[in-house]
C-alpha cells in the first residue's frame, strides 16, 4: 500500500508540472483571429515599405509612417520622419537593392513589434554608397486612426567579422 501511495505521489508530482507547462505553452502560441489579421497586415506593410525605398517613393513612406515617427538609422543618427523623407526626396538616401527577413513579430493589441535582419545595397549620396551591408532592425507599428503605421525604428549595421 505504501508503495502504491508513493508511486501515485511520484506520478502526481511529475505529471502536474508537465500539464502546467503544456497549458502555458499553448496559451503563448495561440493567437486570436484579430492578432493573425494584424500580423498579416504588418508583414504586408513591411514589404510595401521595402518596395517604397527601392522605388524612391516618399509618398508611400509618408503614408506608412506615423507623423511622429523617429528612427535611429544605420548612420547612427536620430532622425524624424520628415528628415528621412527629405533624404529620400533629395536623393541622399537611396537603396539600390534590399532584402528584409522578419525573425520576430509579436502583436500586443494595437502595437506590433517587428525585428529581424536586412541586406541593403546603398546608393545615392550616402557615405556608404556602392556597399552592401547587413543590418539588424527593430520596428514598432501601432494602429493609429484605424490603420497600422510605423512609429519607431532602430537599425544598425552589423560589423563584418
Amino acid at each position: 500500500m505504501e508503495k502504491a501511495i508513493g508511486m501515485l505521489l511520484l506520478l502526481t508530482m511529475t505529471v502536474l508540472p508537465l500539464m502546467a507547462q503544456v497549458a502555458a505553452g499553448r496559451s503563448e502560441v495561440s493567437q486570436t483571429e484579430e492578432d493573425k489579421l494584424a500580423e498579416a497586415e504588418v508583414r504586408r506593410l513591411n514589404a510595401e515599405e521595402g518596395q517604397a525605398f527601392l522605388n524612391k517613393d516618399p509618398k508611400t513612406l509618408d503614408r506608412l509612417w506615423s507623423d511622429d515617427m523617429v528612427v535611429t538609422n544605420p548612420l547612427n543618427k536620430f532622425v524624424t520622419k520628415q528628415q528621412v523623407l527629405r533624404m529620400v526626396e533629395s536623393g541622399f538616401l537611396v537603396i539600390a537593392s534590399f532584402d528584409r527577413q522578419i525573425e520576430y513579430l509579436r502583436v500586443y493589441v494595437d502595437t506590433v513589434i517587428v525585428a529581424g535582419s536586412e541586406t541593403a545595397l546603398w546608393g545615392g549620396k550616402m557615405p556608404n554608397a556602392g556597399k552592401t551591408e547587413h543590418l539588424r532592425f527593430t520596428a514598432i507599428w501601432m494602429k493609429q486612426h484605424g490603420r497600422w503605421q510605423e512609429v519607431v525604428r532602430h537599425a544598425n549595421i552589423v560589423p563584418q567579422e
